[in-house]
């Protein structure tokens, strides 16, 4: 782990501060501001839709591994309409519907919901989406990024990254991963066996993170607790669901963008 900013703090598994620990001697990314509505979802280790739910349609052909394990998620069938009415902030710090980021008609869009702007795995993740955005672009498909925290910590994620800015958005009260479900709790941040896999990618980190700023963690540092997750949209109609095992359990964006490719024509 030596040489990648913030590890320490913010990927490794550590043992919570004792109760007797001071909040200033904990890491922020452990440390939890005691509150019942807290600790009633501390150990949650997924959230459910009261809606009636459906499976994931893959388009004919992209059934990889990736997309047949997607495919076994379920979601509201009217999903892609409930996630619209969700707000989010761009990084600049104005609000914005989801329902207003790509046509809700016909337009294509890869939604990727990071853990938290302090995470190091999601610099890693964000750097990837960066590459692979010309990439993207070329095949018309919109790319969304979409954090945990308020606009200031995209900011910082997006100047020091660097980050396309217009493709950030922060969402500091987790609407929109309450509403697709992601997984969140102690447990799948810090010791789901999914996140075994970060430890060989120590290299990618550490080019990501040459610029880290741990100031990027959320202030309500309950947030470190959620997991992220990729979905991709046509229209409405969501085409690909990844929910993130753990930290770091990310979607292999070679399988995204063959989804992606291989949507019907209308």
């Amino acid at each position: 782990m030596a040489g990648i900013p913030g590890l320490a703090q913010s990927l490794r598994f550590v043992q919570p501060c004792s109760l007797s620990s001071h909040p200033s001697s904990c890491p922020p990314s452990v440390f939890l501001p005691a509150s019942k509505s807290l600790s009633s979802r501390l150990f949650r280790s997924s959230r459910s839709l009261s809606q009636g739910s459906v499976r994931v349609t893959v388009p004919r052909g992209a059934a990889s591994a990736s997309a047949r394990s997607a495919a076994t998620y379920e979601f509201a069938e009217d999903i892609g309409q409930i996630l619209g009415e969700v707000s989010v902030f761009a990084a600049t710090g104005e609000s914005v519907m989801f329902k207003d980021l790509w046509d809700q008609n016909q337009g294509i869009a890869v939604v990727a919901l990071l853990r938290h702007f302090g995470c190091p795995c999601c610099w890693e993740l964000a750097s990837n989406l960066k590459e692979s955005k010309a990439r993207f672009d070329s095949a018309g498909v919109k790319l969304i990024a979409v954090g945990v925290g308020s606009p200031d910590k995209a900011r910082m994620l997006a100047e020091r990254l660097p980050f396309p800015m217009e493709c950030l958005y922060a969402d500091p009260d987790r609407k929109a991963y309450d509403v697709l479900g992601l997984y969140y709790g102690f447990g799948r941040t810090f010791f789901n066996p999914a996140s075994a896999k970060v430890f060989s990618r120590l290299d990618s980190l550490k080019q990501a993170t040459k610029n880290y700023n741990i100031e990027a963690t959320p202030d309500d540092r309950s947030g470190v607790l959620q997991q992220g997750g990729m979905f991709v949209f046509k229209g409405k109609q969501l085409l690909y669901a990844r929910k993130d095992e753990g930290t770091g359990d990310h979607a292999p964006l070679d399988s995204i963008y063959n989804v992606c490719c291989k949507v019907p024509a209308a």
